[in-house]
């Protein structure tokens, strides 16, 4: 995907674009439930929800360092702001600065935002689709019918499962990839996101608690948001990322 340096504010309808094509595509699909039966073997999952240590390892772990993360920006984003409007020397300024942390208060005020909004969204959607786990479907030893995206929102069942949120934590992270004093860095952070939102999707796969498309939609709808947000926050920074990221795939691979 060619981007023109005019096309930023319009990078994001692409992304939003590719990842309703994909839930379309794959949502409840045949390839859904090949891959989800891997995992479900005898009547019995391959993992059980909440087993230790993995539970620790791949859900309360990442979540309570994720919280951490927010509660540390928020506490930065107050520092900066107060030592902004305070007349401090230079010495002290700039010792501070690279304490902390060296991102702006615009960078800073991105983060946060991404790692709010993010989570945020895919809950809200959760609550709409109304779409259900595979360990909830009869498929897989559940008492509910199986059931494609329109006619769960249309059946109104408890459900709440698509699409998927714990992934959708890490890969709020893909904020970072946005960041212009991290610009150098981006190819790790989105290689280094995609494998921590994917690490955090795959665990709740293992007890049928989301089918891959679940993850892969989330993931998408991470990456639409961030970039969508970066282009209000940083306009003619967000095209560079995105372009340089999708012209080449063999180094976020």
């Amino acid at each position: 995907m060619i981007l023109e340096d005019d096309s930023t504010d319009w990078v994001w309808l692409k992304l939003l674009c590719l990842t309703i094509i994909a839930a379309l595509t794959f949502e409840h699909s045949q390839f859904d439930i090949r891959i989800s039966e891997l995992f479900y073997s005898h009547g019995q999952w391959l993992i059980q929800k909440d087993a230790q240590p993995y539970a620790f390892i791949f859900y309360d772990g990442p979540k309570a360092l994720l919280i951490l993360l927010a509660l540390y920006l928020i506490t930065v984003l107050i520092l900066k702001y107060r030592h902004s409007l305070n007349s401090i020397s230079a010495t002290n300024s700039s010792k501070l600065h690279k304490f902390i942390t060296p991102l702006s208060i615009r960078e800073i005020s991105y983060l946060l935002t991404i790692l709010i909004v993010v989570p945020t969204s895919i809950a809200l959607l959760k609550g709409m689709t109304h779409v259900s786990c595979p360990n909830h479907l009869t498929l897989f030893g559940g008492s509910l019918p199986y059931l494609n995206v329109w006619q769960s929102i249309v059946a109104d069942t408890p459900a709440k499962c698509f699409p998927a949120a714990h992934a959708s934590a890490g890969f709020s992270l893909y904020g970072l990839a946005f960041l212009p004093t991290l610009k150098k860095h981006r190819y790790r952070i989105f290689e280094s996101v995609t494998v921590l939102g994917w690490t955090m999707g795959l665990y709740k796969m293992l007890f049928g608690d989301h089918f891959f498309s679940h993850t892969l939609v989330s993931m998408l709808l991470s990456l639409t948001i961030a970039c969508a947000l970066s282009s209000v926050f940083f306009k003619k920074k967000t095209t560079s990322t995105i372009k340089s990221i999708t012209l080449n795939p063999q180094r976020t691979l």
